[in-house]
């Protein structure tokens, strides 16, 4: 019998289980997907904004996945962390370990005042949402006017987005209690999205953009200079079948729609979503020790893919500033880290050390590619992945390995969470919002999971 941990229980690491139990050619697999948090499906629950339903109803195809017999869910259990399993460790209790384990960091703007109080990263306003358990205890500073969101990618049009909705349009979602109750008292009337090149290079898919034009509270509203000013804005006008990806010539179709004529009613909205593009931030700026706006300089077309500033500056009100310019892979203790890419080395799955391949470990997913792709993406870099360690199985089985890896866990004083867990857990979430005369609402403190875990009453 192969013995392989699953480090991660996102859909990285879950389709990886699912691609050890697809093979054919080791037919005995057991598999542990080992997770810090006390719930399964990583991003799916803590990433995707709650009134997208459609992708957070991923979770149940994850679900049949982990509900395998040959499969355990093994949550509250840290990989690297202070006082966690070390990768040594995992070695000595599992044939084969698999690290699925994302891409945790934000990358920063890197300019001065950015870590001045309202400025955050995307990420901790998605977790306060999505109730992450280490998410800020505090929230957001709601009682803005102006907020700032630099970035044009489907991060930055979500946290947009929910800054815009009324609570009553979210209550019908799982965000916890004391979002709700921020989001509903909210004062933001303008959020700018802005990037530092131009529409065409925006990374939003269509169906998110368009999306901001139905919100019942918010108008959108777009600078047609700023879009003059990409040449492939201008080409697509001339000819709608220029040589642009299609989901590109679809953005700029939207766009330039904005543009030419506001969604309906847009003025009459008590909110704004403005959408900017060709300013690159240079400074936050601060009164009274907080942030209070932003200096952008303008840019322009460089002529070859690029953009160059051109000496001009703008600046924005904004009482909070969240970034959402890309994720980056951390450094797992243990584990060899690639600090350019952001990733663990590797050859086709395979971890490497100094250039040689380490038995019996594997990556898979953003800490493996980079934060690339979507979703889907991961099926086939968990495949590749799975593909090596099985072609290495016979040198793996013959390693002598723990018969019974959770003992082995217990006996280090570990309490890990089981699928009977993470059960418990979904009903009393189902409880909490029953109890609010809303349907199912997330727990969002560590207290309280594991409280629900062991089935005790969970108020929050």
């Amino acid at each position: 019998m192969l013995r392989v941990a699953v480090v991660g229980s996102g859909p990285s690491g879950v389709y990886t289980a699912q691609a050890l139990l697809r093979q054919t050619r080791v037919p005995e697999v057991r598999v542990h997907v080992l997770d810090r948090l006390p719930t399964p499906y990583g991003l799916v629950r803590y990433g995707v904004a709650p009134d997208h339903e459609k992708i957070k109803s991923l979770q149940s195809s994850l679900r049949a996945v982990l509900e395998d017999e040959r499969i355990t869910f093994v949550g509250h259990v840290e990989v690297g962390g202070a006082g966690g399993l070390s990768p040594a460790r995992l070695k000595e209790l599992y044939h084969a370990v698999v690290y699925c384990v994302g891409a945790a960091a934000d990358r920063p703007l890197a300019v001065p005042g950015e870590g001045l109080p309202g400025s955050f990263s995307a990420t901790e306003f998605v977790s306060w949402y999505s109730a992450h358990p280490d998410a800020a205890v505090d929230g957001f500073p709601l009682l803005a006017r102006s907020a700032v969101v630099v970035g044009v990618g489907n991060v930055a049009v979500d946290v947009a987005r929910i800054l815009a909705r009324g609570a009553a349009e979210l209550r019908g979602t799982d965000v916890p209690r004391a979002a709700l109750d921020a989001l509903g008292a909210s004062r933001v009337r303008e959020v700018h999205i802005i990037g530092r090149r131009g529409p065409s290079q925006a990374r939003f898919t269509t169906k998110e953009l368009r999306e901001l034009g139905t919100l019942p509270r918010a108008g959108v509203v777009v600078d047609g200079t700023d879009l003059a000013l990409d040449p492939a804005y201008a080409g697509t006008a001339e000819d709608p079948g220029a040589a642009l990806p299609a989901v590109v010539r679809r953005n700029l179709d939207v766009l330039r729609g904005w543009a030419a004529d506001p969604p309906s009613g847009a003025a009459d909205r008590e909110r704004r979503i403005r959408l900017r593009f060709f300013l690159r931030p240079v400074e936050l700026l601060e009164r009274d020790g907080r942030v209070a706006g932003v200096r952008f300089a303008r840019t322009a077309p460089d002529g070859a893919g690029g953009v160059r500033d051109t000496g001009t500056y703008e600046d924005i009100e904004a009482q909070l500033v969240l970034r959402a310019v890309g994720y980056r892979g951390t450094p797992l203790p243990g584990l060899p880290f690639d600090p350019v890419r952001g990733t663990v080395p590797h050859l086709a799955g395979r971890v490497t050390r100094d250039g040689t391949v380490s038995p019996g470990e594997y990556v898979a997913g953003w800490i493996k590619r980079g934060p690339t792709g979507v979703i889907g993406s991961n099926r086939s870099c968990a495949k590749e992945t799975v593909a090596s360690l099985i072609e290495d199985a016979s040198l793996l089985a013959g390693r002598e390995v723990a018969t019974d890896p959770l003992g082995a866990l217990r006996a280090q004083g570990l309490r890990p969470v089981e699928w009977d867990g993470w059960l418990a857990i979904e009903r009393a979430e189902t409880a909490l919002g029953r109890s609010l005369g809303r349907g199912r609402v997330k727990i969002p403190d560590w207290s309280g999971l594991l409280d629900a875990a062991r089935g005790d009453s969970v108020r929050r």
